[in-house]
């Protein structure tokens, strides 16, 4: 495709007659030029619509019209995955085409990502039956995706340190002990081709920790803090996993609801998750605490845009009150793959006086954050 069609693509029909004057035509009938055509201008016709131009008579000699679910296909088939991601979101987003996700024909050909996990979520309340099984199988697909991105490296950070006194007979890369393995292997140094010839690698072995610190993690879930809630989500499963943590999620907006019990499934605690709402910070804070059995080993992570719809003064009251039982306070103001936060600086700046650290972290960062403190 030379670069006055791909210019022609990017304009649309309307600058089909003086493109094709300088060799711009996609053609006629169904070549592939045509048909990528044909299935833009199914979706960013809409902009010639919203702006008061009329649609094409029916007698018109255009192309059938396309349904949605066929216009997904031939967009899955003409386009590269980027393409075709930035397409859906558009979708999604500007043209506000729901039936992607609320259709389960249509939404079982949609790919898997977190964009379309974001989408489900916003919109589960407008689904029944099969469209919400196969969200579900959606929702699955991309968290076990996210945890099996974060696993590894969150356990690892909060598993132990390395103990540089003892070997282990695990080959864990990380734990590599190249002092140690030189000089286990000296005695095999070829001097004539001034190589060392390694038999044997040493690995350090890793101090378990098994001190019983409480995790709470406390989770705006108002439509803004979507990215934050999933890997929150997905942060409170793992951490689950590790025997050195007790671990709790609680999510607000107006209401408190506690989804300790869901831990071990993030699915299922995302497929509870109410997106949008008001906020009231304060009323969570206070709900936590109630939670909080041994103050010193309790880490309270508070995940929000610090945008309290209550009293400003009732929520440093309830964190003041927490910070002089000696809990450990943070204050999230993004918790996503990112960290690039929007959020109310100066109820965090009110927060972090009262005792609270402010961060937006992603979640190796956190684990990171959790080791510093339980050491």
């Amino acid at each position: 495709m030379n670069p006055q069609q791909r210019w022609r693509l990017v304009l649309g029909k309307y600058a089909d007659n003086r493109l094709q004057q300088v060799g711009g035509g996609l053609g006629q009938g169904q070549g592939q030029g045509a048909r990528m055509d044909g299935a833009l201008e199914y979706l960013y016709g809409r902009e010639y619509q919203g702006r008061g131009l009329r649609e094409m008579s029916p007698g018109s000699l255009d192309p059938t019209q396309l349904k949605l679910v066929d216009w997904l296909g031939e967009v899955r088939k003409l386009f590269p995955r980027d393409t075709v991601e930035i397409i859906e979101k558009h979708a999604l987003d500007r043209y506000g085409l729901t039936a992607l996700v609320t259709d389960p024909e249509t939404l079982a050909r949609l790919e898997p990502n977190q964009q379309l996990l974001r989408m489900i979520l916003s919109l589960r309340g407008q689904m029944q039956g099969e469209a919400l099984e196969v969200a579900r199988r959606i929702v699955r697909q991309v968290v076990e995706e996210i945890r099996r991105q974060l696993e590894a490296e969150v356990r690892q950070t909060l598993s132990g340190k390395l103990n540089r006194f003892r070997h282990s007979p695990l080959a864990v890369t990380q734990n590599f002990d190249p002092r140690g393995t030189i000089r286990r292997n000296l005695r095999n140094f070829d001097a004539e081709r001034g190589k060392l010839v390694v038999e044997q690698m040493l690995f350090f072995e890793r101090n378990a920790r098994r001190l019983p610190w409480t995790i709470i993690l406390c989770v705006d879930q108002s439509g803004s803090m979507v990215d934050s809630v999933i890997h929150s989500a997905i942060m409170a499963g793992i951490l689950a996993g590790l025997p050195a943590f007790k671990v709790k999620l609680v999510v607000f907006d107006t209401n408190v609801v506690d989804l300790s019990d869901q831990i071990d499934d993030p699915v299922e605690t995302l497929m509870r998750v109410q997106l949008g709402g008001g906020t009231h910070i304060a009323q969570a804070v206070r709900y936590c605490a109630q939670l909080v059995e041994n103050p010193h080993r309790t880490v309270l992570a508070l995940v929000t845009d610090f945008c309290e719809g209550a009293p400003p003064s009732e929520l440093v009251r309830a964190v003041s009150s927490l910070a002089e039982a000696r809990v450990k306070l943070l204050g999230l103001a993004s918790l996503d793959g990112e960290a690039n936060p929007v959020y109310d600086r100066n109820m965090a700046e009110r927060l972090a006086a009262c005792g609270m650290e402010i961060a937006a972290l992603t979640p190796q960062r956190l684990a990171q954050w959790l080791l510093k403190v339980i050491s």
